[in-house]
């Protein structure tokens, strides 16, 4: 039994010391040039796809430098957890250089994480965190995100008043990490009083059809809190309803500002959206980068010892949404406001 508990501990002391050597947990500098994937798991919204798009920018801009080869390879899992364990472990056997992963859950897929780290992959996990030590998380801060426009709706209310929530997907780590964000928020005000809070899966038509259900239900509603890629369908089932428009958070997307830049001139409408970036897995790509040639994180950069906080790019309100309007409003309906780290950006997180 001692003998046992010794070769713990003194495995325990190895691992710790060779994980300090190294730019992050589990992985040694690796001569290039560099295969990357992208596991992907929920792929209901445009959102999604314009994530991919930006890491595939920033993909082709290491080609060029001669950092990276072949192609960026992708691959969607949908909302199944056991679906994106497969997917992962294919990627593994294949032998890429980074994975890097939109999870669909914040522990099950730590198995299979724990799996490529063993075998000198560098991991990122990007929009949403995992529990994982062997994964750098790259994502911005989904509660704060949350507690933005939680705090501008109450602001707006002046602290009392009875609202509605709709969230995204349930289960899903960003969408758990948000309602808490917002639910501190409404916490702290005794005259809030949440109605219900539901869910629309990050999708508009959802989001439209239950707001619809929502007005039927309550006929006193002053505010909704409501999550992207969801609230140009509540704003439409508003005004579908013929009431009066409540105190609603919006989304800075080109469809939902669209909507506004209408009703800000013929309403005096007033609303918020929060960006939140899908240039996030390009961003988790330019750490990966740093990682992969053996640089280490500066002291203090790393929260709970593997999540790494890039900032949110902006928040959009009637103060700056004509700056923002003039340039973005050519774009499609389904673009989001976006953002990622440039090269000189994610270096100064490393030593």
């Amino acid at each position: 039994m001692v003998k046992a508990m010794y070769r713990w501990l003194t495995g325990i002391v190895v691992i710790s010391i060779v994980f300090a050597l190294m730019g992050c947990p589990g992985f040694a500098a690796k001569k290039g040039p560099y295969t990357v994937a992208i596991s992907n798991g929920f792929v209901g919204s445009e959102w999604r796809i314009q994530m991919v798009e930006d890491a595939k920018k920033v993909f082709e801009e290491y080609k060029k430098q001669g950092l990276v080869k072949g192609e960026l390879y992708v691959n969607h899992a949908g909302p199944d957890v056991t679906a994106q364990i497969a997917q992962i472990r294919n990627m593994i056997n294949r032998g890429f250089d980074v994975i890097i992963i939109n999870p669909n859950s914040q522990t099950a897929l730590n198995p299979v994480i724990e799996e490529a780290a063993e075998r000198g992959i560098v991991v990122i996990v990007v929009d949403q965190e995992v529990t994982s030590p062997r994964a750098i998380n790259v994502v911005i801060d989904q509660a704060e995100w949350a507690r933005i426009s939680a705090r501008w709706l109450v602001e707006k209310l002046h602290g009392k008043g009875n609202i509605v929530a709709i969230n995204g997907l349930a289960g899903h780590p960003a969408n758990e990490d948000r309602w808490r964000g917002a639910r501190e928020v409404f916490g702290r005000y005794p005259g809030i009083k949440i109605l219900t809070m539901t869910h629309a899966n990050w999708d508009q038509a959802t989001g439209q059809q239950v707001m619809s259900n929502l007005l039927a239900t309550y006929p006193d509603i002053d505010g909704v809190w409501v999550q992207d890629g969801m609230a140009e369908g509540a704003l439409r089932a508003v005004l579908a309803s013929g009431r009066k428009l409540p105190v609603m958070v919006g989304e800075a997307r080109i469809g939902y500002m669209r909507l506004w830049n209408q009703l800000k001139q013929e309403k005096g409408f007033s609303t918020i959206g929060v960006v939140n970036p899908p240039g996030i897995a390009a961003s988790g790509l330019r750490i990966a980068m740093q990682i992969l040639q053996g640089r280490q994180f500066k002291d203090g950069i790393l929260a709970r010892g593997n999540t790494c906080y890039v900032p949110i790019p902006g928040t959009i309100t009637n103060e700056n949404f004509d700056e923002l309007w003039a340039k973005y409003k050519d774009k499609s309906d389904a673009y989001v406001l976006d953002g990622w780290l440039t090269e000189e950006e994610a270096q100064s997180y490393f030593k």
